[in-house]
């Protein structure tokens, strides 16, 4: 979908940003750490108590988006025993946060790291999250350490976590990563990486577990200027979404055993919601046979193609409602979540997400066949409500974001001609266009044929609004 008559100024960043913390003030995002908590952070960096197992030498690495600093995460992999053994080391937060202390109180308060495009709000003081608890390469850090023991074909056959010391070689990104496999590397790590995230990927398909491929809505900034884009994830970060899942699987099915925890859960989708994604697909020419389930539909679609790209979009419908479910004593009656397709758990990202931390600490006592600690267990019925509200306020932040960008980019090209492909439509007229370059989707007026490219004439692009909108030309 190519732009057509499109003469866009440069966007000033410090426009943009004068209007990002305009949205980080009106959504009332906390600021600054109190004295309190930065001055407990920088005591507890300084000497961070490190457990006596120790498995430092083993090369891990990390992969992660270029720039970050907060790495949760380093992997080992290694073939064994006619199948692989996946060493997943999750930084431990809990070795630098004392419970009840200043960084545990601020901590409950803020829930998650929220990003914005020109900063972050961090969960933990960045001596800690960018600091002495990330996974930094060539230091020793304590984390938690996942073994997980997979058969040839990636099923699990025996999962462990304890407490660990261990040291990251290799800090990748995805583009690094990604090139090296493309381009024949003999790295072991990398390629059994490959390896079994394919084969958990296949596991995927045959629990019935489904993820949308959509193309992510960017905004990149570039030599103090902003641009927007979209891109399609790279094939190496579905493959270490693999390890994270699971984890987050193998956490849930720890948990559950002992009759314990917080699981990440989703409803299946109701059948009705199902039918009109079915009767969208026909609309747009999609083909879905008789017996297919939507999960199969999904995974065949290309988000390049408009057409396909529409059904995406109707697609994530069937994934609203996703929370957590905590529980102490006995199975909760909500206990998978549908996209998985599989009990799951928020596991992998404590120096960024809140629930990790406890998630954490109840599967070491698990599998040390001790008794969870009372300040875990006594947070657990909390939790859930505290992260559905960080869910809202970062999905209220990235969507302002977004509008302000969009409004920005098209300030001076009111009344110009664009080709569009239409990704929605409302059964009361009008529905929702996708630009290519820029990388905008803004509603429009008229009557819109689903799945289609045509041309939209830019109506409005109020900044002070953060508003969009196009007409069909």
């Amino acid at each position: 979908m190519p732009r057509r008559h499109l003469r866009l100024r440069i966007v000033d960043g410090a426009q943009l940003r004068a209007g990002f913390a305009k949205i980080r003030t009106e959504l009332e995002l906390p600021r600054e750490f109190p004295k309190a908590v930065e001055a407990e952070a920088a005591e507890a960096a300084r000497q961070p108590a490190l457990p006596s197992y120790d498995v430092s030498t083993l090369p891990f690495l990390t992969i992660d988006p270029a720039g970050s600093m907060d790495l949760d995460q380093a992997m080992h992999v290694e073939r064994r025993d006619g199948g692989y053994r996946v060493r997943y080391a999750i930084a431990d937060v809990a070795a630098f946060v004392k419970p009840g202390g200043a960084i545990d109180v601020e901590a409950r308060r803020r829930g998650e790291t929220l990003y914005s495009p020109d900063t972050r709000t961090p969960l933990h003081p960045p001596s800690l999250s960018e600091g002495a608890a990330s996974l930094l390469p060539g230091e020793l850090r304590p984390a938690l350490l996942w073994t997980i023991d997979l058969d040839g074909a990636g099923e699990e056959r025996e999962v462990d976590v304890r407490r660990a010391v261990v040291r990251s070689v290799d800090r990748f990104d995805y583009a690094e990563v990604q090139a090296a496999i493309d381009s024949g590397t003999d790295d072991e790590r990398l390629l059994l990486l490959a390896e079994v995230g394919k084969l958990r990927k296949e596991q995927e398909i045959e629990r019935g577990g489904v993820s949308l491929p959509i193309p992510e809505q960017e905004i990149i900034e570039d030599n103090g200027h902003f641009r927007l884009s979209y891109r399609v994830p790279l094939p190496v970060e579905s493959w270490n979404e693999q390890i994270s899942l699971l984890t987050g699987m193998s956490a849930a099915g720890l948990m559950l055993h002992a009759e314990i925890g917080v699981l990440r859960t989703l409803p299946k989708a109701p059948e009705e919601e199902i039918r009109k994604l079915r009767r969208a697909a026909q609309m747009l020419d999609v083909e879905w046979p008789d017996g297919t389930s939507y999960a199969e539909v999904i995974r065949g679609l290309d988000p390049t193609n408009p057409r396909h790209a529409a059904l995406l979009e109707d697609a994530t419908t069937l994934l609203r409602g996703a929370g957590y479910t905590a529980f102490d004593g006995g199975i909760p009656e909500r206990a998978t979540h549908a996209a998985v397709a599989a009990a799951y758990a928020h596991a992998t990202a404590p120096l960024r997400r809140l629930v990790d931390r406890f998630v954490g600490e109840v599967c070491v006592a698990v599998c040390a066949g001790q008794q969870v600690p009372d300040w875990v267990r006594s947070a657990l019925p909390e939790l859930p409500g505290r992260m559905a509200e960080c869910d809202r306020r970062a999905g209220e932040l990235e969507r302002a974001c977004v509008a302000l960008m969009e409004a920005a980019v098209l300030q001076d090209s009111v009344g110009q001609v664009f080709e569009a492909a239409v990704v929605d439509v409302s059964d009361k007229g009008g529905g929702t266009v996708q630009l290519r370059d820029p990388a905008v989707r803004a509603p429009c007026d008229g009557q819109l044929p689903l799945g289609e490219v045509v041309r939209v004439r830019l109506a409005e692009a109020d900044v002070d609004r953060r508003s969009v909108r196009f007409t069909l030309a």
